[in-house]
């Protein structure tokens, strides 16, 4: 064990005896310390075998190897002051004693930055960070911590292994990071109780497991210009009142029930029910064929698509339903408002006769598909400018229509019927 406090060294007597214990404490310790430099005459900072925790100062590491093997223990913990580390390995092989604690407050993860007040921050950059254990998330920022996290690569391959993780209002920002995930509920981005922030600039991140979204967010995550990938679970995930931004990202879904998630799950993990998910730019695949693109139940999905390129191999593009989630407290299903603004799109949609759907066309967008064809839904409504299109592919039912071309030319219905409050319209 290491410990290094410089507040000591600065009291010690004005003597020359004195001044030359100091000088040969000061030698000893940069001897030590190589590599390491600390930055503040409070520093706390404690190497116990091949782990490091810290409670204030400021630390700068480089070249570090950091490991755990011990259930609960992490490789890195930050409590206080600022740990900046850089090309360095830190893993960790241990195992959770309790999920929800490693969800919830970063129990278990390799590199964490807990406060629940004032501040820890961890800048790592260049670092290769990896974990095999079950609960051992890659890095993980509760409270009032935050973490800046750039050019890293992670690779979690336990059961609730996320990679880059916040809770309890925690913050990080992500830049060009590389993260894979491999084990089940083992999203690459994600949120948790408590909410947090996440900024995403750059990288890329797949998640390979069941249950493993890409984004999972119960909290505020944005991202520009990053690739997410994901094979076991839906790409997107919003869990209560909160929200997914992404801007001129490539994102790719090849789970074969739904692209993508909003919902409120009543677990008390997420409150409120207001999903907000925008996108503009880049592109979204969904190469299943069953469920859809966009699913939402038990709660009001606000979807913003603007200039998206979307690749749906499955017919339907909206699933609006009453979900298996909240058991009685579902019965009002899912409410549902997409606003298409300069974006085409394809595919029917689908609105349960416990669910509500409105789609709003503007700035040139272009809908092909069907809405409400079983003529089931609690409501069904479209809202139209003059530039925007749209072509019929089977009988739609809806509730209200509002366009601004009241001729409806910009309406194709070719064979079809349109149907508006039981009145055929065209």
């Amino acid at each position: 064990m290491e410990r290094t406090n410089f507040s000591g060294f600065f009291a010690c007597k004005q003597n020359a005896v004195g001044k030359v214990k100091r000088i040969a404490s000061v030698i000893l310790l940069l001897f030590l310390f190589a590599g390491c430099s600390k930055d503040s005459a409070v520093t706390s900072a404690t190497t116990t075998g091949n782990t490091y925790s810290q409670s204030s100062g400021t630390v700068t590491e480089t070249g570090k190897t950091y490991f755990s093997s011990t259930d609960d223990l992490s490789a890195v913990k930050v409590t206080g002051g600022t740990y900046n580390i850089s090309g360095s390995k830190i893993s960790s092989s241990g195992t959770t004693s309790s999920t929800d604690n490693s969800s919830f407050y970063g129990l278990n993860a390799v590199i964490l930055a807990y406060a629940s007040s004032g501040t820890a921050i961890i800048n790592s950059s260049g670092n290769k960070v990896t974990s095999t254990g079950i609960g051992a998330n890659g890095i993980f920022a509760y409270g009032t911590a935050s973490i800046t996290t750039t050019n890293d690569c992670f690779t979690q391959t336990g059961d609730g292994g996320h990679a880059i993780y916040c809770a309890g209002g925690g913050t990080i920002v992500v830049k060009n990071d590389t993260a894979v995930t491999s084990g089940e509920s083992s999203s690459t981005i994600a949120t948790d109780r408590g909410g947090g922030f996440i900024t995403i600039t750059g990288g890329t991140y797949t998640a390979n497991g069941s249950r493993s979204a890409a984004i999972y967010s119960t909290g505020t995550v944005t991202s520009t210009n990053a690739t997410f990938t994901t094979t076991g679970a839906e790409a997107l995930v919003i869990e209560g009142a909160n929200n997914i931004t992404l801007n001129n990202c490539i994102v790719k879904c090849t789970y074969n029930k739904w692209g993508s998630l909003i919902y409120q799950s009543m677990s008390g993990d997420a409150s409120g029910t207001d999903g907000y998910l925008t996108m503009q730019g880049g592109s979204f695949t969904y190469t299943g064929t069953a469920g859809g693109m966009f699913y939402n139940t038990n709660s009001t999905a606000i979807i913003s698509l603007s200039g998206v390129k979307l690749v749906n191999s499955c017919d339907t593009l909206i699933r609006c339903i009453k979900g298996s989630w909240g058991a009685s407290t579902a019965t009002s299903g899912g409410i549902t408002n997409l606003t298409a603004n300069g974006q085409t799109l394809t595919g029917l949609i689908y609105i349960d006769a416990s669910s509500s759907f409105s789609l709003t066309l503007t700035s040139s967008s272009a809908y092909t598909g069907r809405i409400n064809s079983a003529n089931i839904a609690g409501s069904a409504k479209v809202t139209m400018d003059l530039s925007s299109t749209w072509t019929l592919t089977g009988n739609t039912y809806l509730t209200s229509l509002t366009d601004a071309d009241t001729s409806y030319s910009n309406i194709s219905a070719g064979a079809y019927h349109l149907y508006v409050g039981g009145t055929k319209l065209l």
